[in-house]
């Protein structure tokens, strides 16, 4: 079955076996593999970033927030911070409720 004698090294033979067994479908991958995978590494390309609605947690106000945002974002309403930026996402303040918005 193995293109590998099993005489010669029987570590070859099991490597020939397992990667024989790994088959993996490249044109229908998984929705968590793709999920995993670079933005620009996936079957079709697609950004981490989206812009979301925040509830404020105060005066219940939505407020739309990219959700990769570096400044800190504040409630029109009740001047109430909603996110605090870090090095990728930023961070929403506790109590704070999100959605993502569709097209």
């Amino acid at each position: 079955m193995s293109p590998v004698d099993p005489s010669i090294h029987p570590s070859i033979h099991m490597l020939v076996i397992r990667r024989s067994l790994d088959a993996i479908d490249l044109l229908n991958p998984t929705a968590e593999s793709e999920r995993r995978k670079h933005k620009l590494k996936r079957l079709v390309q697609s950004p981490n970033s989206f812009f979301m609605d925040v509830k404020c947690p105060g005066c219940f106000n939505l407020t739309t927030v990219f959700s990769h945002s570096q400044s800190v974002v504040v409630c029109n309403g009740c001047s109430t911070v909603l996110c605090q930026p870090t090095g990728g996402r930023a961070k929403l303040t506790e109590g704070c409720s999100f959605r993502k918005k569709s097209n």
